[in-house]
C-alpha cells in the first residue's frame, strides 16, 4: 500500500515545515514563514492567509492536518512518524502516544496496527525496520514486554482513549498511580524535572513523559476543550501532531487535502444524492429496490472480473420515544415481514450491537441491512454502505449530521464500472427538507466536504409539508379535537411490493423514484468525470483555492495582459504510450522522470562515492533550550559526537552482517523515498557501499549519518538523472517523446510571499525573489519589446521543464511584443554545478523541440558556464527579439 499523491503531499509539507524549524530555530518563526510561502501573508482585517503560530503545549511542535473524512489519516500518520522521527537525534526514544476519541475506534486501529497483514503495520515495519511494538494501556500497567531497553531499541506506539487519560473513573486513575512493575523507568531517570506534582515516580503518567513522546491525536476536533489540553500537556510531549476533517480556531494547519484530491484518488462516493419522498413508507421501498439494483450492478460488475460489493443500507430509525414511532426493533420485524432473511439485518444502537465481531467486508457475511438511530459516528467503517434511509417523522427536519460520513467511503479506492456504484444516496421523507439539506451540508462539513458535494430531488407534495407545518398548532389550539393519524407515523408494509433476490422491472409500482435517482447518478458521474479531467488538465492549485476560498489571498492577471496570455500554452514533453497493444491504439501522456527510470537498475551501478571532507551535521530536538521561552523548542545542530557514543557502541558490538544491515536500515532512514527506485534495492546499495568499510568507517558513518546519507542519495539521484537522460535521447531520436501545448497562465493563483512591484508584471501580485533575480527582472522588464513577465512558481504550482530531470521550473517567463516566450531560469555565480549543466541541456532541447517562438536561456551574473548566458550577453539578445 502506498501513499496517494495527496498524501505525498501532505508528507512534504510536514518535511518541509521540519527544515523550517531546523533553518529558523524557532516553532513560532517557522510556522509563519512556512505559512506566508504556502498560502500567503496572513491579514487579520480581510482573514486571508494562515493566523500564527498558536501556543497551547509548552515545549512542543503542535501541529494540525486537515484530511476529510475516507481520507486516510491513519495511513498519512503511520507514515508521517518517520518523517518526524528523521528530525529528532537518534538517541531521542522512538515513543508515541495515540490518542483516539471513542472505544471502537481504538480497538480497531490497535487491530490495524497490529495485524502483519493489514498494510499499516506492513508499512511500519518497513519504515521502522520490522522494530514495531504496539501497545495498549493494560499492557503498560502490566509491564508486558515493556521495559526501557525495549523501548531504546523499537518504535512504541501507545494506543489510548480520550477517557484514558482524562476520566475520573478508578480504573482509569491507575495511569497516574505507583506502579512496582515500572520501575525499572524511574531508575534510568536523568533527574525529576519531568514528574507530575504529588504523582509517584514510577506512575505510567511519569514513565510516559520521561520519553517525551509524539503524540498522535485522530479526530482531534474532539480534544479541544480545556481538559483535553491539559490531558495533553500532562504527557509532556516533544511534537503533537493533530488529524481532523474539521480544525478547531487554535490548530496549527501545515497541510490540508481538499475534498476533490480524495474524488479524484476515487476514496469517497460523491456527491450525495439526496431524495425526498411522500412518506417513510416510500422511503423504505425504496431503499430496499436501490440496494437491490446497486447489488445487481455489483454482481456485474463482479463476473466481468471486477471487485466483490456488496451494497448495505443504514436505515436511521426514529428514537424511541414512544409506541407509535417507528423503532428498530419494529422496522426489523417488518423487514423480515415482506421475506428479507433475519441473518441480513442487524441492529447497532448505543444498548445493542449485533455487529460486534463480524466482518462486514467478507464475501461469506450475509449483512445488507444496518438499523441504528446515532450510534454509527466516526470510526465506524464499512465501505459497502451505500444508502442512509432516514425514518424520522415526517414533521422533524432530518439529522444525519453524525452519520453521514458512513456511506461516504469508496469500496476498494477505484472507480467502478457502473456510475451507480461511485455515488452514494440519502432517501428521506421530510416536510421540512430544506432543514434536512442544512442538517446534510453540516454532516459533509463535518467529514470535510462542502455544500456543493449533494444533488436533491424533493417529491414531497407541497401540500403535504403545508398539512404537516399546520398541524402543530391546531394541536396546540385544539388539542381535544388531535388526533394521531396512523398512515401519518407508521409504515404500510402492504404498498411495499419487493421480493428479496428478484431484480424488479421498470413496470413495478413504486419504483418511479429508483429510476430517477439512477438517472441523477449517471449525469452527476459524468460531470464529476469532467471536474475531475479539468483538474488534472488545469493549475494545480484549484483544489486548494475551491477549499479555502476567499480564506487565501490570490493574484488575477491583469486585464491588460488577459487577452495575451490567453493564447499562450507552453509545450510539455509527452510520451506515446500504446493504450491498445492488439490494434495499436496509444495515447500520449505528459512525461516524467519515473517513466523514464522503469527498466533502472541501481544494482548496475557503481559505489565509488567521495566521502573526505564531510562535516558533521547532527540534529536533535533540545528541551533544556527549550525553557529559555516556555513555548518554543528548538531542533539545533550539535557538534558533540560523544553524545552517540552509546548507541554506535551497541551496534558495533553486533556481528558484521548485522551491523552492515543496521547501519543500511539507519542510513534508510535520512535518505527518504526516492520513488521509483525500489527501497530494497536502494537498501543492497547501501550494503554494498558498507560491506567494504573499515570499522573506524563504519563507526564515522554511525556518528555522522546525515553528511553520508547526502553523499549517498547524491551518489544515486546522479546514477538515476544520468540514466533517465540517455533513456530520454532515446526516446526523443525514434520519436515517442514530442512537445505538445500543454500548460497555460491560470486566471487566478496563490502568490505566497509576495515580491516587489516591478513594472509589466502579469499578475497583480508576483512571487518572492532574491536579490539577483530582482535585478534581472528589474532590467528587462524595463525593456520597451517586452511586453510582460510572470515570476514563475515552483512545486507543482507553475510551468515545469518536465523530461529527464525531475520537474524543472525556470525563475520567470517573459513575452515580448513580437510573440516570443522567453523562459529564463537565474543562477548565481555561486550555484555553478552539474545540475544546472543538466537543467541546462534540457532547456535547450525543449526549446529545440517546442518551435521557434520559445526560448530557453540560462543565466549567470558573470560566470560562463557551456550552454548557458551571462546576465549582459541574455539583456543584449532579448533586446532583439
Amino acid at each position: 500500500m502506498e501513499l496517494k499523491p495527496y498524501q505525498q503531499q501532505v508528507i512534504a509539507d510536514l518535511r518541509s515545515f521540519l527544515e523550517s524549524i531546523q533553518a529558523h530555530k524557532d516553532i513560532r518563526k517557522a510556522f509563519d514563514t512556512y505559512t506566508e510561502e504556502k498560502w500567503g501573508l496572513y491579514n487579520p482585517l480581510d482573514g486571508t492567509g494562515m493566523p500564527s503560530y498558536k501556543h497551547t503545549i509548552p515545549h512542543a511542535a503542535n501541529v494540525c492536518i486537515k484530511v476529510p473524512t475516507a481520507g486516510g489519516k491513519t495511513f498519512i500518520a503511520v507514515n508521517a512518524l518517520r518523517t518526524i522521527f528523521d528530525a529528532f537525534d537518534t538517541l531521542h526514544p522512538k515513543a508515541v502516544v495515540w490518542l483516539v476519541p471513542w472505544s471502537n475506534l481504538l480497538d480497531q486501529t490497535v487491530n490495524n496496527l497490529s495485524n502483519p497483514d493489514h498494510p499499516y503495520r506492513q508499512k511500519l515495519n518497513a519504515l521502522f525496520n520490522h522494530r514495531v511494538q504496539v501497545y495498549e494501556k493494560k499492557d503498560l500497567l502490566q509491564g508486558s514486554n515493556f521495559n526501557p531497553t525495549v523501548v531504546s531499541e523499537q518504535l512504541t506506539i501507545v494506543v489510548m482513549s480520550f477517557a484514558s487519560l482524562r476520566s475520573k473513573k478508578k480504573e482509569d486513575k491507575k495511569v497516574y498511580q505507583e506502579n512496582g512493575q515500572l520501575a525499572t523507568f524511574a531508575a534510568q531517570y536523568k533527574d525529576d524535572s519531568h514528574l507530575l506534582p504529588d504523582t509517584d515516580e514510577t506512575a505510567l503518567i511519569n514513565v510516559i513523559r520521561s520519553l517525551n513522546p509524539v503524540v498522535v491525536v485522530d479526530e482531534s476536533h474532539n480534544a479541544e476543550s480545556e481538559l483535553s489540553v491539559d490531558m495533553l500537556k500532562n504527557l509532556n510531549p516533544s511534537f503533537v501532531l493533530d488529524l481532523t476533517a474539521t480544525p478547531k480556531n487554535n490548530s496549527n494547519i501545515v497541510s490540508l487535502v481538499p475534498a476533490i484530491s480524495l474524488k479524484k484518488e476515487h476514496m469517497v462516493k460523491l456527491p450525495v444524492i439526496v431524495y425526498n419522498h411522500p412518506d417513510k413508507t416510500e422511503v423504505i421501498s425504496s431503499a430496499l429496490h436501490l440496494r437491490q439494483k446497486l447489488e445487481a450492478l455489483a454482481i456485474e460488475q463482479r463476473k466481468a472480473g471486477g471487485k466483490y460489493i456488496r451494497p448495505i443500507v443504514l436505515f436511521q430509525a426514529q428514537p424511541r420515544t414512544s409506541e407509535d414511532n417507528t423503532t428498530f426493533e419494529k422496522l426489523k420485524a417488518q423487514l423480515v415481514s415482506l421475506g428479507i432473511p433475519d441473518e441480513e439485518i442487524k441492529i447497532k444502537t448505543a444498548e445493542k450491537d449485533e455487529l460486534k465481531g463480524i466482518d462486514l467486508m467478507s464475501e461469506t457475511c450475509p449483512v445488507r441491512y444496518i438499523i441504528t438511530i446515532n450510534a454509527l459516528k466516526e470510526g465506524w467503517d464499512c465501505p459497502f454502505a451505500y444508502i442512509l434511509a432516514s425514518l424520522a417523522d415526517k414533521s422533524s427536519a432530518v439529522d444525519v449530521e453524525q452519520i453521514l460520513g458512513r456511506v461516504l467511503r469508496q469500496p476498494y479506492v477505484m472507480k467502478h464500472a457502473h456510475a451507480m456504484l461511485n455515488i452514494s444516496y440519502v432517501l428521506t421523507a421530510s416536510a421540512k427538507f430544506h432543514d434536512t439539506l442544512q442538517n446534510i451540508v453540516k454532516g459533509l462539513q463535518a467529514s470535510g466536504f462542502s455544500d456543493k458535494d449533494y444533488r436533491k430531488q424533493d417529491v414531497m407534495p407541497e401540500s403535504v409539508k403545508t398539512q404537516v407545518a399546520q398541524k402543530p398548532l391546531e394541536n396546540f389550539l385544539f388539542p381535544e379535537e388531535s388526533e394521531t393519524d396512523p398512515s401519518e407515523e407508521a409504515i404500510d408494509a402492504d404498498r411495499i411490493q419487493f421480493t428479496p433476490n428478484e431484480l424488479h422491472d421498470s413496470t413495478t409500482p413504486g419504483l418511479h423514484s429508483v429510476r430517477e435517482i439512477e438517472k441523477m447518478a449517471t449525469e452527476e458521474s459524468a460531470l464529476l468525470d469532467q471536474e475531475i479531467q479539468k483538474l488534472k488538465e488545469e493549475y494545480s492549485d484549484l483544489p486548494l483555492l475551491a477549499e479555502m476560498g476567499e480564506k487565501i489571498k490570490t493574484a488575477q492577471i491583469r486585464d491588460a495582459f488577459s487577452e495575451s496570455a490567453s493564447q499562450i500554452h507552453l509545450p510539455q514533453f509527452h510520451l506515446k504510450v500504446t493504450a491498445n497493444a492488439l490494434f495499436g491504439i496509444g495515447e500520449q501522456v505528459l512525461l516524467n522522470q519515473e517513466s523514464l527510470l522503469k527498466d533502472f537498475k541501481l544494482s548496475k551501478y557503481d559505489t565509488l562515492i567521495d566521502f573526505e571532507q564531510i562535516q558533521s551535521d547532527l540534529y536533535k530536538v533540545d528541551i533544556q533550550e527549550a525553557k529559555k521561552n516556555e513555548y518554543t523548542p528548538s531542533f539545533v545542530k550539535i557538534e558533540d559526537l560523544m553524545i552517540r557514543e552509546p548507541l554506535v557502541d551497541y551496534i558495533l558490538a553486533k556481528p558484521k552482517d548485522k551491523q552492515i544491515k543496521e547501519i543500511a536500515y539507519q542510513l534508510m532512514g535520512t535518505i527518504g523515498n526516492l520513488y521509483p527506485i525500489p527501497e530494497q534495492e536502494i537498501k543492497l546499495y547501501l550494503q554494498r557501499i558498507l560491506e567494504g568499510m573499515t570499522q573506524e568507517q563504519l563507526r564515522d558513518i554511525l556518528v555522522r549519518k546525515l553528511s553520508y546519507s547526502d553523499r549517498i542519495k547524491a551518489k544515486i539521484k546522479s546514477h538515476a538523472d544520468r540514466y533517465a537522460e540517455e533513456q530520454f535521447e532515446k526516446q526523443v531520436t525514434v520519436g515517442k517523446i514530442e512537445t505538445l501545448p500543454a500548460w497555460k497562465f491560470p486566471e487566478r493563483l496563490i502568490p505566497g510571499k509576495p515580491g516587489p512591484s516591478i513594472s509589466k508584471s502579469l499578475y497583480d501580485i508576483e512571487g518572492a525573489m532574491n536579490g539577483f533575480e530582482v535585478r534581472v527582472i528589474s532590467e528587462i522588464a524595463g525593456m520597451p519589446n517586452v511586453r510582460f513577465w510572470h515570476r514563475n512558481q515552483v512545486k507543482g504550482r507553475g510551468f515545469a521543464i518536465n523530461g529527464f530531470k525531475s520537474n524543472h521550473y525556470p525563475d520567470f517567463i517573459i513575452y515580448t511584443e513580437s510573440g516570443k516566450v522567453i523562459v529564463l531560469e537565474t543562477k548565481g555565480d555561486d550555484r555553478d554545478n552539474s545540475d544546472s549543466e543538466a537543467k541546462c541541456r534540457l532547456g535547450k532541447k525543449w526549446a529545440e523541440l517546442a518551435g521557434k517562438e520559445f526560448i530557453y536561456m540560462m543565466v549567470f551574473d558573470q560566470r560562463e558556464v557551456a550552454g548557458a548566458y551571462s546576465f549582459d550577453q541574455a539583456k543584449g539578445l532579448i533586446r532583439e527579439m
